[in-house]
C-alpha cells in the first residue's frame, strides 16, 4: 500500500472540497450515502455506494449468518483481526443481533469479540477517508440562527410546552449576514407562526441551524407545540421531520442530559453546550446564559434590551415594542457568539471523520480514536481491545499561598504531556503502526505553521482567523493525546505509558517550583501544567527578561514554557479556586467554590463584591458592604429573586414521591414545594423557592415556598435563616484575610 502523506494522515486521504453534510440512504439490496457539497455558493448532491463494516476477533464469528458478509483478514497481531462488510445497514444490524445471541455479549461490552461504529455517517467518513468542508471558511456556510420566546402563567416560574396556555410568542431568525425576521405572535396565531417557520427554513435552506439552549429548550418546545397543532415539522433537506434521541454532554464536572436533534442534510449546533465546553479551559463565565456569554465576548450591543425571564410574557402584552427589541437582540447575540465558539470546532471537522454537529458534542478521547481508527482501517491492520482500567497517580497540583497577592504572573508549560511523549518517542504498546506519535508530531508541526500563518500581516482578517482557528484546534487535539492513553474505552489506551508520562511531568513541575524559589519568586498555585507566582520585587523589563531566561534555562530538552499572563492582583481562596484582577479592572472568578450555583443570588453578589473590593485594594470598604447587605436582609428590602434558589426537576414530582416512600430519596425542597403547590409540575420544569419561618435553623424542605407564590405585601422570608447564611459566608471569607504575598527574598508572611 502506498505510504500515507502527512496531509493525508491529518486531513484524510480522500479530499472532498465543500462537503457540508452526509446522509445515509438505505436500500433493499444495497445502501448509499448522499453527499451535500457547497462550491461557489451553490449546493449540489450526489450519491456514493456504502457497505457498512464491523470488526471481529475470529473469521468464524458469523458462521451460519445469512447473507454471509465479505470477510477481510487484517494484518498484525492485535485481537480484532477480521473485518466483515455488509451490503446494507439493515444486514449489519441483523448480524449484531446474531452476535449478541451467539456470544452473550452486547456490542457495548468491552469483552465482546466484535465491535462496531454505530453511526453510518461516521463509518462512511472513516472508510473513505473524507472530512468535512475542505477549503471552505466558516462564513461560506449558510447559517440560520433561531431563538424563541414563550408565554408563561404568572403564577408559575417557567414555561412548559405541555401546558396549553404556554404558547410560542415569537420565533426570531437571522443568518448572521444582515437578514433578520421575527415571526410575531401579535400578528400570527401559533399554528400559522410554526407553518411560517417551516417555510422559511425550507426556503433559506441552511447548512447549519444554531441557537442557544437549542436542544433543551427551543427545538423540543417547537416540536411539542407543533404536535399539538398536528403540524409536520418538515425541516430536513428532504422534507423529513427532526430526528431526536436522548443524549448526555459532559464538560469537566458538569453533565447535561438533553434531546439531541438532527435535521436531514443539515448540521444542528447548540451554542449553550459550546459555551460549557469553552468554560472548561477558560473558567471565565459566571454562568452560561446567552447574555453572559455575549458580554464575555464583547458582542452585546450597548443599547441591548434586557428583560427578566418573568417579564417577557407581560412585555409581550403590555410593551410589544420592548418585547420585539428583546427578541431581536437575543437572535443577534446568538449569531455573534456562534462563530467565536464554532471556529475551532469547524477546523476540527476538516480533520476528523465526524460531522460538525458530532464534533461539537463528542469527547476529545473519541476524536483521537477516530483519527487512529481511520488509518488502521485504511492500512487494513488489526485493531486492539481496550486495556482493563487501573489507577495511577495523576498530575501535580499544589497550593502554596492563600490570600491576596499583587503583580501575579502565570507561566504555562507548552503541551507538557505531549512534549514528554514526543521527547520519549513512545507509542502505545498496541500501536504497531506508530500512528499515535506520527499524528501527534504532525499536529504539533501543523500548529506551529498555522500559528505563524495567523500572524502574517498580509492576510485578510478572514484568512488570519482561519489559521488562528486551526492552531487553536490543533492545540486542543494535541493536549488530548495524553488523556486518551488513560481513557478506559480507548482501544489504543496504555495505562503504563500514561503513568510514566505523569511521573515525568510531576518531576518537571516540582523542578519549576524549586527554580522559581531559587530565583526569589513566590509560587502561589500549580495546576497540572501551569504556575501562578509573584516574581522577585523590583524587576524592570530587562530584569524580567533575564529572570525568564534563567528560568527557562533549567528546563529539560523539548520542554518549553510560555509566560502567558500578568495580573495586578490575585486572591487565592483554596486549591483551584481563585479570583484574578485584569489590567482593565475586570475580575475573573475561577473554581466551583467561588462561582457556586448552589448559593442564593444575594450571596453570589456579595461574594463577587467582596472579591472585587479586595482585589482593587479597597478591603476597608468590606465591613460597610457587609453591614449594608445585612441591613437589607433584616429590613426585608431584597427582591425575592435575590433570595430564591432555582432547581430543575429531573423526575416528575410523582416519581420522586414514589422513590421517597420506597426509601430511595431524602426530602428535597424543590420537589416538596412542587408537591405542596397543588400545581402540575413535570420533569424538566424549573422550581424557584425561598425559605420561610422565623428561626435560623429550620429544615429547608419543610419551610420552602414557591417564589411565584411570594406576596410582597405580606413578606414571609426567613430573615434569621438568610442572615445566618450571609454571616457564614462572611466568616469563611474572613478566614482568608487579604494579606499580601511578597517574593521570597526573606520568609514571607502568608497570613
Amino acid at each position: 500500500m502506498k505510504p500515507i502523506t502527512r496531509d493525508e494522515l491529518v486531513y484524510g486521504f480522500t479530499p472532498e472540497p465543500g462537503l457540508v453534510a452526509v446522509e445515509h440512504a438505505p436500500g433493499e439490496t444495497a445502501d448509499a450515502m448522499t453527499l451535500f457539497i457547497r462550491r461557489d455558493g451553490k449546493l449540489t448532491t450526489r450519491q456514493e455506494p456504502f457497505a457498512p463494516i464491523l470488526w471481529l476477533t475470529k473469521p468464524d464469528g458469523l458462521k451460519g449468518f445469512e447473507p454471509a458478509p465479505e470477510i477481510v483478514r487484517l494484518a498484525g497481531d492485535n485481537p480484532f483481526r477480521v473485518l466483515a462488510r455488509f451490503p446494507t445497514w439493515a444486514a449489519l444490524e441483523r448480524a449484531l443481533g446474531h452476535l449478541r445471541k451467539t456470544t452473550g455479549r452486547a456490542p457495548s461490552d468491552p469483552g465482546a469479540p466484535y465491535f462496531v461504529v454505530r453511526d453510518p455517517v461516521q463509518q462512511f467518513l472513516l472508510d473513505t477517508g473524507r472530512t468535512s468542508f475542505g477549503d471552505l471558511l466558516l462564513p461560506d456556510l449558510n447559517f440560520l440562527f433561531l431563538d424563541i420566546e414563550t408565554d408563561c402563567d404568572p403564577a408559575r416560574d417557567f414555561s412548559n410546552p405541555d401546558r396549553a396556555e404556554d404558547r410560542i410568542l415569537s420565533i426570531a431568525l437571522a443568518d448572521g449576514r444582515g437578514w433578520e425576521q421575527i415571526l410575531d405572535g401579535h400578528e400570527l396565531d401559533e399554528k400559522t407562526l410554526l407553518k411560517k417557520f417551516v417555510e422559511i427554513v425550507r426556503k433559506r435552506d441552511p447548512d447549519v441551524v444554531a441557537g442557544h439552549n437549542l436542544f433543551k429548550f427551543d427545538l423540543p418546545y417547537i416540536a411539542t407545540r407543533a404536535r399539538r397543532h398536528r403540524l409536520p415539522l418538515a425541516l430536513g433537506r428532504d422534507g423529513s421531520k427532526p430526528e431526536t434521541h436522548a443524549s448526555r454532554f459532559t464538560a469537566a464536572e458538569r453533565t447535561v442530559a438533553y434531546s439531541r436533534t438532527h435535521l436531514f442534510g443539515r448540521q444542528v449546533v447548540d451554542t449553550y453546550l459550546l459555551a460549557l465546553a469553552y468554560d472548561v479551559s477558560h473558567r471565565a463565565l459566571e454562568n452560561h446564559s446567552l447574555k453572559t456569554v455575549a458580554r464575555h465576548f464583547g458582542v452585546a450591543a450597548a443599547n441591548r434590551t434586557y428583560l427578566d425571564g418573568r417579564a417577557i410574557a407581560p412585555a409581550f402584552r403590555e410593551d410589544p415594542a420592548a418585547f420585539l427589541r428583546y427578541a431581536a437582540d437575543d437572535v443577534r447575540e446568538t449569531a455573534a457568539i456562534a462563530p467565536i465558539l464554532l471556529n475551532a470546532l469547524f477546523a476540527q471537522s476538516q480533520i476528523l471523520p465526524l460531522p460538525l454537529e458530532t464534533v461539537c458534542v463528542r469527547g476529545t478521547a473519541a476524536k483521537v480514536e477516530a483519527l487512529l481508527l481511520r488509518e488502521y482501517l485504511r492500512a487494513r491492520h488489526s485493531v486492539p481491545a481496550p486495556e482493563p482500567p487501573h489507577s495511577f497517580e495523576g498530575g501535580y497540583t499544589d497550593l502554596f499561598f492563600e490570600g491576596l497577592a499583587h503583580d501575579v504572573h502565570h507561566c504555562d508549560v507548552r503541551s507538557l504531556y505531549p512534549s514528554i511523549l514526543l521527547r520519549e518517542g513512545r507509542n502505545p504498546r498496541n500501536d504497531p503502526l506508530g500512528i499515535f506519535l506520527r499524528l501527534l508530531e504532525h499536529l504539533r508541526d501543523f500548529r506551529i505553521d498555522a500559528k505563524k500563518r495567523a500572524q502574517d500581516p498580509g492576510l485578510s482578517p478572514a484568512a488570519a482567523g482561519r489559521w488562528d482557528a486551526l492552531q487553536a484546534t490543533f492545540k486542543i487535539l494535541i493536549n488530548s493525546f495524553y488523556g486518551y492513553l488513560g481513557f478506559p474505552q480507548a482501544r489504543f489506551n496504555d495505562y503504563d505509558l500514561a503513568a510514566a508520562v505523569t511521573e515525568q511531568g510531576r518531576d518537571i513541575l516540582r523542578g519549576m517550583v524549586a527554580k522559581l524559589r531559587e530565583l526569589g519568586a513566590q509560587p502561589i498555585e500549580i495546576d497540572t501544567d501551569g504556575i501562578y507566582f509573584v516574581p522577585p520585587s523590583g524587576l524592570e523589563a530587562a530584569g524580567r527578561d533575564r529572570f525568564q531566561a534563567d528560568f527557562r534555562a533549567h528546563l529539560p530538552a523539548g520542554i518549553e514554557v510560555e509566560f502567558d499572563g500578568r495580573y495586578p492582583a490575585m486572591f487565592s481562596y483554596k486549591m483551584k479556586n481563585y479570583a484574578l484582577l485584569e489590567e482593565d479592572g475586570t475580575v475573573i472568578l475561577k473554581g466551583a467554590a467561588l462561582k457556586s450555583r448552589g448559593l442564593e443570588p444575594f450571596l453570589r453578589d456579595f461574594l463577587r463584591e467582596w472579591l472585587t473590593l479586595t482585589l482593587h485594594g479597597r478591603a476597608e470598604e468590606i465591613p460597610a458592604l457587609f453591614a449594608a447587605r445585612r441591613a437589607d436582609v433584616a429590613a426585608r428590602k431584597l427582591p425575592i429573586a435575590a433570595l430564591a434558589k432555582t432547581e430543575m426537576l429531573t423526575d416528575s414530582p410523582a416519581t420522586y414521591q414514589r422513590k421517597r416512600e420506597a426509601g430511595g430519596k431524602s426530602r428535597q425542597p424543590a420537589y416538596e414545594v412542587a408537591l405542596a403547590s397543588g400545581r402540575e409540575f413535570q420533569a424538566g420544569d424549573a422550581v424557584a423557592y425561598y425559605v420561610t419561618g422565623d428561626k435560623k435553623n429550620v429544615p429547608v424542605h419543610a419551610n420552602a415556598k414557591l417564589a411565584a407564590a411570594f406576596d410582597p405585601d405580606r413578606r414571609d422570608e426567613n430573615v434569621p435563616y438568610y442572615l445566618g447564611k450571609l454571616d457564614a459566608l462572611a466568616k469563611k471569607l474572613d478566614a482568608h484575610a487579604p494579606e499580601t504575598a511578597e517574593p521570597e527574598n526573606d520568609q514571607p508572611t502568608l497570613f
